[in-house]
C-alpha cells in the first residue's frame, strides 16, 4: 500500500511539474502564468477539482513513446466562480508547446459533456501551438470531437474561451464557435495560418501581432469580445462576467444583493441631450447611471463602437443592454454595429436574459463600401435577432430613430414589450432637412421656403407624439425617471411567455 501511495505522489508531483521548472520561468519571463496557475485565480480558492491527471499520450511515432508527461498538456477539472459550479480546461504550454493529441483532447471532450450534463458553463484557457503533427489524423480527429461538442452547447451552457498565448490553426476554430472569446494584449495571438505560410503563400510580410494580435482582433476583426492587459486582469474580469451569467438555458439570471434604491431618480439626465441635435452625447453615461452602483460590464468595447453592448444589473437581476452611440458615426448602424449587436442579442435570447434598447440612431451608414461589404445582410442580423428573441424587450427612445433603423432597434413592430420615449425623441423616417428636399424638390432654389418647410417638418415629427398617438410607444418618460421606469416594466414581464413557431432551426441571414 505504502509502494502505491508513494508512486501516486510521484504521478500527482510530475503531472503538476509540467514542462518543468526551467519552461516554467520561460512563461513567467514572458509575462504569462503557467496553465495551472491560471485555473488558480480564475476559480475561488480550494475549489478545483482535477480530472484525467494521470493520462497520457498514446502515440509511438517518432520516438514519442520515450516522451510521456502525466496530463498530456491540459489540465481539465471543475470548481466554483463566487459558490457557482464552472467546468475549465487549461492548455498548458509548457507540456509539448500544449499541442492537441488525441489524449489531450479526450481530457477536453470529458469536461465538455460534464458541462453539458449537469448544466453549468465552462471556460477554455488557450496557450498552444495546435495540433500535434506526429499523431497525425488522430490530431485532427480530436479537434473535430472538440468541435462537435462546442456545436451542441452553444446555446445550452455559456462557453467563453481565453487566449492566453499562442493559438493557431485548428485551435482557433473551438473559440470561434463559444460565446466570447477574450484575449491578453502582447502575449496572446490566433490566426488560422501563421506569419510564414501568409510568406510563402501570399509573399505578404507580417508580424505574429499584426496578424493576430489583441489589438487587432478586438478592434479590427471583431474576432474577440476584449483584450485585458495581462493574465491577472483577463481572468478577474472572466469571474465578473460569468458572475452576470445563468448557469445555463434553463435558469433565469442570478440575482445579486445591492444598495442602489429602484426608485432613484436621475436628474442629470434630463440635461443630457443637447440642444442641438447634431452634437453628440455619450450614451455610456446614460447606461452607468441607470444600471445598479453603474456597474456595465461592456462586450466588444473596440469594435463597432457605434454601438454598446454588455451587462448591467437592475434591480439586482441581469440585464442585456444594446445602445446606439453617438459619439461614434453619430450612432449609425453599419455592418460592424449590426454583427456585434445582433449576436449579443441572440446571446441574451439564449440564456434568458432581458434586453433593454437605447435608441438614438440617423439610419444606416451610406456609402459603397457598406453596400459591396453586405450591410443589407449584416443589417438583416440584428433586425432577424431583435424579432426572434422571446425575452423581455424594453426599448428607450432617447433622441433620434430615423428610418429603417427605428424599426431594427427593437421597435413595437418587433414584439418590443414595453417602449418608451424621451420628450426629445424625433421618430421619423428621415430629418427634416433631408426630408424636405425629397417632398418640396421644386422649392430647392427658395432658400426662405425650403427654410418654412422645414420648420414645419420638423414641429410636426420631430418629437415622439406621433409615433405615442398609434400606439407604438407606450409612454413618453422624463430622463430622470428612466432607471425607475425600466425596472418597473421589466417586473411586469418577469412571466412573460411567448414561444416562436416550431421549427428544426432558422435561417438568418449569415
Amino acid at each position: 500500500m505504502k509502494d502505491i501511495i508513494a508512486k501516486l505522489e510521484e504521478k500527482r508531483a510530475a503531472a503538476r511539474a509540467g514542462g518543468g521548472e526551467k519552461r516554467h520561468a520561460a512563461q513567467h519571463a514572458k509575462g504569462k502564468l503557467t496553465a495551472r496557475e491560471r485555473i488558480e485565480l480564475l476559480l475561488d480558492e480550494g475549489s478545483f477539482e482535477e480530472f484525467d491527471m494521470f493520462v497520457e499520450h498514446r502515440s509511438h511515432e517518432f520516438g514519442m513513446e520515450k516522451t510521456k508527461i502525466p496530463g498530456d498538456g491540459v489540465v481539465t477539472g471543475w470548481g466554483t466562480i463566487n459558490g457557482r459550479l464552472t467546468y475549465v480546461f487549461s492548455k498548458d504550454f509548457t507540456v509539448f508547446g500544449g499541442s492537441l493529441s488525441g489524449a489531450h483532447a479526450a481530457k477536453i471532450c470529458k469536461v465538455q459533456d460534464m458541462a453539458m450534463k449537469n448544466g453549468a458553463p465552462i471556460v477554455g484557457i488557450f496557450d498552444a501551438g495546435g495540433a500535434r503533427i506526429q499523431e497525425g489524423v488522430e490530431s485532427l480527429a480530436g479537434y473535430a470531437d472538440i468541435f462537435q461538442r462546442n456545436i451542441l452547447a452553444s446555446g445550452v451552457i455559456p462557453q467563453i474561451s481565453v487566449i492566453m498565448g499562442p493559438c493557431a490553426g485548428g485551435d482557433v476554430y473551438s473559440p470561434a464557435m463559444t460565446d466570447f472569446i477574450f484575449m491578453v494584449k502582447d502575449t496572446s495571438y490566433m490566426y488560422v495560418t501563421g506569419p510564414e505560410v501568409v510568406k510563402t503563400v501570399t509573399n505578404e510580410i507580417v508580424t505574429h501581432e499584426e496578424l493576430g494580435g489583441a489589438r487587432v482582433h478586438a478592434a479590427k476583426s471583431g474576432v474577440v469580445d476584449g483584450a485585458y492587459e495581462n493574465d491577472f486582469e483577463t481572468l478577474t474580469q472572466m469571474r465578473r462576467l460569468i458572475d452576470f451569467l445563468p448557469l445555463s438555458n434553463r435558469e433565469k439570471p442570478p440575482m445579486r444583493p445591492h444598495f442602489d434604491d429602484v426608485t432613484r431618480e436621475e436628474a442629470s439626465l434630463d440635461r443630457l441631450i443637447p440642444d442641438n441635435p447634431n452634437k453628440p452625447y455619450d450614451m455610456k453615461e446614460l447606461v452607468e447611471k441607470v444600471a445598479d452602483e453603474g456597474d456595465f460590464f461592456e462586450i466588444g468595447s473596440e469594435f463597432g463602437k457605434n454601438i454598446l453592448t454588455g451587462f448591467v444589473r437592475l434591480d439586482g437581476s441581469t440585464v442585456g443592454i444594446v445602445a446606439n452611440q453617438p459619439m461614434v458615426l453619430a450612432g449609425v448602424l453599419d455592418i460592424d454595429a449590426s454583427r456585434k449587436a445582433a449576436r449579443f442579442v441572440r446571446f441574451c435570447d439564449a440564456f434568458n436574459i432581458p434586453i433593454v434598447t437605447f435608441v438614438d440612431v440617423p439610419g444606416f451608414l451610406p456609402g459603397t463600401k457598406q453596400e459591396l461589404g453586405g450591410l443589407i445582410k449584416h443589417g438583416a442580423k440584428l433586425l432577424f435577432a431583435y424579432g426572434e428573441a422571446t425575452v423581455p424587450k424594453v426599448t428607450v427612445i432617447t433622441r433620434k430613430a430615423y428610418g429603417g433603423a427605428y424599426d431594427v432597434m427593437s421597435s413595437k413592430h418587433l414584439r418590443g414589450d414595453v417602449n418608451y420615449a424621451w420628450p426629445s425623441a424625433e421618430i421619423a423616417v428621415m430629418g427634416a432637412k433631408g426630408a424636405v428636399e425629397i417632398i418640396f424638390r421644386a422649392d430647392i432654389g427658395d432658400p426662405e421656403k425650403i427654410a418654412a418647410r422645414t420648420k414645419e417638418y420638423s414641429d410636426r415629427f420631430a418629437n415622439p407624439f406621433v409615433a405615442a398617438s398609434l400606439g407604438y410607444v407606450d409612454d413618453v418618460i422624463m430622463p430622470r425617471e428612466t432607471r425607475k421606469r425600466i425596472i418597473r416594466a421589466l417586473g411586469t414581464l418577469k412571466n412573460k411567455k411567448l414561444e416562436n413557431p416550431w421549427k428544426k432551426h432558422d435561417n438568418i441571414p449569415l
